[in-house]
């Protein structure tokens, strides 16, 4: 087996492993949805209001007037407020020009987001739903104060109104107040605009209790395990962006950090708690829920298995930049909520770093500057489909000089096939003596037997890279190209693709050099078989791809074999 044989199949099954691994991702069983389980608030008068989300098992000293000793005090571990309060009877409609949200007209929580212009998958009839209480997909985000008396998620809130609707303007505001607190007034304000997927959530606080106080408020996430629905429970190591689902924090200390459900059941979960800047989020294939603080200052990120199947994830920050509110004084806060989808550019918008969470791995220099020239030549093109193949070609057009090389020593070694069989007939099993027969052979005929490997070994990452953007990038969720492929990120419902690439692949594979063990050759006609039926589960965009990839292989190896057989023959002939 020479060397040119060993070093492609290595690539094949590193190629093999990766399409694999795809192939379970897509065909892995769901986890078992479970209720999730539902605690009432505190009756007591006595009880402090606190989130359910308790990052550590520490309980915060309050003074007289209300205000934590800490200078960030964290949730108290004493009883809950209801961790997943029971849906109120009456709810709040909101609905702009890119969103359908419902708010909890009790709570004050975000129980529904609806994303207008992103169906859902599988069924185009019905716009995406990325927050909603449905069993096996619980997703739902949650705000509230922190200080005696205070009113949390759990407390009783008033609407001016039930359905608002943005029509011509430019923004809308919705307002719930509560006046628990003796003297305290509370309005939490939601303010939706035009042409954003950014919900504010905003509180105001009006002190007339004659005492200073401290509150700090929370905003967090509570949601299941389960992956999204319409994407499947499996993990892709060569993808992780792909099929990560849960909690990542930001902060220029550690910069972008994900948070696996696994590692928070085991106490284990690794990222930066208190920092002066950063954001927190909830990360899903396409889409993101974020809570972004603005300025600098004191915050704390937690997160925590709150039952057996719903977690949270948040960050806690002071209202009052100056920490207490003064009798009289009113003080403020925003918070910046994203719900939307994993846009780039636009997320670099919206807060540092952001855009990380489009995660393309130990990759990410080779792939975010082809997905920035994959963007460019699409706002040219137009259609996702045809700009992908724009950039194929492209690509092919780049390492030409590298593809061009490698087939011709490829070309070069099909020629001396015969004669690489008389020597094994020749010599035999005396491996020596056929390896240095072997090396004389390459010397005379100025052979490199890993000519043919070592450029194409050269581009493995940045075909991977690029396998990375079209498995992560948003922008083909839903882009259709022609006739019956009218979604780019899932699979091709007739196979025609998958079946189109296993043919251009065996083409490729009878251009080159056939090898002469008996054993390589079958494997070399079964791996298009085998690669076209795990393509069967490949989004459509890929395969388009790599179809492409392979024709324009074909074109060009085909090309070098005939101009190859004048010029190499009189080289050969020299030299006997």
């Amino acid at each position: 087996m020479d060397t040119q044989r060993i070093i492609a199949l290595i690539i094949f099954s590193f190629s093999g492993l990766l399409l694999w691994e795809a192939w379970q991702k897509h065909n892995s069983p769901p986890i078992a949805p479970k209720a999730p389980t539902v605690v009432a608030a505190p009756t007591s008068a006595s009880s402090t209001p606190a989130p359910a989300v308790a990052p550590a098992a520490s309980t915060v000293a309050t003074s007289a007037a209300g205000v934590p000793a800490s200078s960030l005090a964290k949730p108290a571990t004493i009883s809950a407020p209801g961790l997943a309060p029971q849906a109120s009877t009456r709810s709040i409609s909101v609905r702009t020009d890119m969103l359908s949200v419902e708010l909890d007209g009790s709570s004050g929580d975000v129980r529904s987001v609806v994303l207008l212009k992103h169906v859902a998958r599988g069924d185009t009839t019905r716009q995406f739903a990325l927050m909603q209480e449905k069993v096996g997909h619980y997703f739902i985000a949650q705000s509230g104060l922190l200080g005696e008396g205070l009113p949390n998620h759990t407390s009783k809130w008033v609407a001016t109104g039930d359905k608002f609707d943005l029509g011509g303007n430019e923004k809308i505001e919705v307002v719930l107040t509560n006046n628990d607190a003796p003297g305290i007034t509370v309005n939490k304000v939601f303010t939706f605009k035009r042409g954003s997927y950014v919900i504010d959530v905003r509180y105001d606080i009006k002190n007339d209790s004659g005492a200073p106080i401290a509150p700090k408020a929370y905003f967090q996430f509570l949601r299941d395990a389960n992956p999204p629905e319409g994407e499947s429970s499996g993990s892709n190591p060569f993808t992780g962006i792909a099929t990560f689902t849960g909690p990542a924090v930001y902060t220029e200390q550690k910069k972008f950090q994900k948070v696996a459900f696994s590692d928070i059941d085991k106490n284990k979960a690794d990222y930066v708690k208190e920092a002066s800047d950063g954001w927190i989020a909830m990360v899903q294939h396409y889409f993101v829920s974020a809570w972004l603080p603005q300025g600098s200052g004191g915050r704390e990120y937690f997160t925590k298995r709150v039952t057996d199947t719903l977690y949270s994830a948040g960050v806690i920050i002071p209202v009052a930049a100056a920490g207490a509110i003064a009798p009289a004084a009113t003080a403020s806060l925003t918070m910046p909520l994203y719900v939307g989808p994993q846009e780039q550019e636009k997320l670099k918008e919206l807060s540092p770093g952001l855009d990380l969470v489009v995660d393309y791995g130990w990759l990410k220099s080779l792939a975010y500057p082809m997905f920035v020239v994959l963007s460019a030549l699409n706002s040219v093109i137009g259609n996702w489909g045809w700009t992908i193949i724009a950039f194929t070609i492209l690509l092919k057009l780049v390492f030409f000089p590298l593809n061009q090389k490698a087939g011709k020593s490829m070309a070069h070694m099909k020629t001396l096939m015969p004669k690489m069989e008389a020597l094994k007939a020749r010599y035999g099993d005396d491996k020596m003596k056929l390896n240095q027969a072997m090396m004389e052979l390459y010397k005379v005929e100025k052979v490199n037997p890993l000519g043919g490997c070592l450029p194409i070994i050269i581009q493995i990452p940045f075909f991977i890279a690029l396998y990375w953007v079209l498995l992560g990038a948003v922008e083909l969720r839903n882009a259709p190209w022609v006739a019956w492929i009218t979604d780019l990120s899932t699979p091709d419902p007739y196979y025609v693709l998958p079946v189109l690439m296993g043919a251009s692949m065996f083409i490729q594979t009878k251009l080159n050099p056939q090898p002469a063990d008996p054993i390589q050759a079958k494997v070399m006609l079964i791996l298009p078989i085998v690669f076209s039926i795990m393509f069967f589960f490949f989004p459509a965009g890929l395969v388009l791809y790599w179809t492409m990839q392979n024709i324009l292989g074909i074109a060009q190896q085909w090309y070098i074999n005939k101009t190859f057989n004048t010029a190499p023959a009189k080289t050969t002939a020299g030299t006997r």
